[in-house]
């Protein structure tokens, strides 16, 4: 296995690699494959990356070596890899993850499946935030919380900034400095809604109108962090600067 990044493991840390022994042990298989990763979604930020990988290695395995998994084995594949890794093998866009984050129930709308209907500016600071890390910082809050489908289809960006917490968000915050001034930015920006993402370190702005969204952007064309665009488009693909350019 190669990757596009020298700075991430090409071993069995490597969860693509992972997910291909496991696929091949799942089927009794001794084929190999050459396996490179162009890596792209930034690692340590809590955007499933990693996870994201690990599904995409899944399903090209499973073509290459001429496999036709149940659903079900597929699962047990892939959350044998990592909670997030079934959430990017399921059809649907948007899901509600209980357990270990592995049962999905999809969201629906009212006549179709759920879309996040704002464009989201994605910050990415250049801390790097380890997953075991982040799990033992956080008390995860277990009383008042909201209905999480239905907050999320509300579409009520002043009700999620009241309701919709990351319980990761504050220690991360308070840990890491850069973290805290990523989420200030977003919000002096113009963001109707900011919150960390999974674990960290990347945060996420979500504004009501695509030109606010566009000019807060712009505006961190000389910031540190790396910054990526999603106008809820689906002809295009997001937009992207590194940082500091």
């Amino acid at each position: 296995m190669t990757c596009s990044d020298p700075t991430l493991p090409t071993d069995d840390e490597n969860l693509c690699l992972q997910a291909a022994r496991r696929l091949a042990g799942a089927f009794d298989l001794t084929n190999g494959a050459t396996l490179h990763l162009e890596k792209r979604v930034p690692h340590g930020a809590g955007l499933g990356g990693g996870s994201s990988d690990a599904a995409a290695t899944l399903r090209l395995l499973i073509r290459l070596w001429d496999l036709d998994p149940s659903p079900g084995q597929l699962h047990d594949v892939a959350r044998s890899i990592g909670a997030d890794v079934p959430f990017f093998l399921h059809d649907a866009p948007a899901a509600y993850a209980t357990g270990r984050g592995d049962a999905l129930t999809p969201l629906h709308g009212p006549e179709e499946p759920y879309r996040l209907p704002f464009p989201v500016l994605v910050a990415v600071p250049s801390t790097e935030i380890a997953t075991p890390d982040a799990y033992d910082r956080v008390t995860p809050r277990e009383t008042d919380r909201p209905g999480l489908p239905d907050l999320v289809r509300s579409n009520n960006l002043t009700h999620w900034r009241s309701a919709l917490v990351n319980d990761f968000e504050a220690p991360i915050a308070a840990s890491r400095a850069e973290v805290a001034a990523t989420r200030d930015w977003l919000t002096d920006a113009g963001a109707d809604y900011v919150s960390l993402s999974g674990s960290g370190g990347a945060v996420y702005g979500v504004f009501d109108e695509v030109e606010r969204a566009e000019t807060a952007f712009e505006q961190g064309r000389e910031r540190s962090e790396q910054l990526h665009l999603m106008t809820g488009d689906t002809t295009s693909y997001p937009r992207t600067r590194p940082s500091g350019s």
